[in-house]
């Protein structure tokens, strides 16, 4: 059995555990594998397995790696988890089923008219910068209830709201901060959660974990 695999089979066992300590009744959250820089030969192990679900950060790239493997494999979920410039989204509406990083209205009218020409309806996550960091897209937590309106009003297919928490902090405040955003404005489904905090967003309903390092060690 290839590594990969092995990883996500030991991650998906520690969820099971997190998920019965808790006792609660929660999803299973899924499990973004995050593909990008590793080549093919690290990915189409999980693919055999039966997983379904990766992340890329560049257009580009996930339009070079996997094209081909889409058409062979139409159940395939394809997230953008990276940034995403407004002169790119007519080619990451080629690929992606998942944008994870809407954060302004230029890239959401952009969205809208895309879509609309290519007869797509990606499911779209706002990005949240909730730890106010200036290096980070995100919208203000203040202004995700507006944010969101003028969004559906554009006709996109707002799923849920993202973040990435501040790496020098507790995590944990900003899940808890994220599960209320959620609650608020009616989104069931939040993505958060990486290779180092995954079990601790569990605890605040997330249902999209993006996790890389721990899938396919570390990036060189």
């Amino acid at each position: 059995m290839h590594k990969t695999v092995q990883n996500l089979i030991s991650i998906q066992t520690l969820i099971k555990s997190k998920l019965e300590d808790l006792n609660e009744k929660k999803s299973i959250p899924k499990i973004i594998a995050v593909s990008k820089t590793f080549k093919m030969d690290h990915i189409l192990p999980l693919i055999e397995y039966g997983h379904l679900d990766y992340g890329e950060n560049k257009v580009q790239e996930a339009l070079e790696k996997w094209t081909d493997i889409k058409k062979q494999n139409s159940k395939i979920n394809l997230h953008l988890i990276g940034k995403l410039q407004s002169n790119k989204v007519k080619f990451a509406l080629k690929i992606f089923d998942y944008i994870h990083s809407l954060d302004n209205e230029k890239l959401a009218k952009k969205i809208s008219d895309e879509q609309e020409k290519q007869n797509v309806k990606p499911k779209i996550f706002i990005q949240i910068n909730l730890g106010q960091e200036s290096q980070k897209s995100g919208i203000s937590k203040n202004n995700l209830e507006e944010f969101y309106n003028s969004s559906k009003n554009l006709g996109l297919n707002i799923v849920g709201i993202m973040c990435i928490p501040p790496y020098d902090q507790d995590s944990t405040k900003f899940f808890s901060q994220m599960k209320e955003l959620s609650e608020k404005v009616n989104l069931t489904q939040t993505s958060m959660g990486m290779s180092s905090d995954y079990l601790n967003a569990i605890e605040f309903n997330a249902t999209f974990l993006r996790i890389g390092s721990s899938i396919f060690g570390q990036r060189g």
